[in-house]
């Protein structure tokens, strides 16, 4: 039982994977919407590749719990996603994930230019490792 974790954002989705006991996340890639000429596809690859059993997507909420424009791109993604990968897809809230990334490679002394490579893919981790808690302590 592998999952995927997803950070669903305009420009770049990061991308983590669980441990096969659903454990631990770590970070896969960062997949550049610009630069991949089939989102879609590669996302069904990964799945494939890393057998993937079910996805969790960030779902960015207003800090009152709110769900805006952002968040309602996200869950419209993980509704397509769901329909074509016919694999369990829950959304989960993401809340201050990416800037809780930020702050740990800054203060991993990591330098501007590599935070911005992997501040997506540590924040798809960190949704990850967050699902896998919750759902670990049910």
């Amino acid at each position: 039982m592998r999952i995927l974790g997803l950070d669903y954002g305009d420009r770049k989705i990061g991308v983590a994977i669980s441990d096969a006991f659903g454990w631990t996340a770590q970070g896969v890639e960062v997949i550049d919407r610009k630069r991949t000429k089939d989102v879609d596809a590669r996302i069904v690859e990964l799945i494939r590749e890393l057998e993937v059993t079910e996805i969790v997507v960030g779902l960015p909420k207003n800090m009152n719990g709110s769900v805006g424009p952002r968040g309602q791109l996200s869950m419209e993604f993980a509704e397509s996603l769901k329909e074509s990968v016919q694999l369990p897809v829950h959304l989960w809230d993401e809340r201050l994930t990416t800037v809780s990334a930020e702050r740990t490679l800054i203060e991993a002394d990591v330098s501007r230019k590599k935070r911005k490579q992997v501040v997506d893919k540590m924040a798809a981790s960190l949704i990850l490792q967050n699902y896998l808690d919750a759902k670990s302590k049910r």
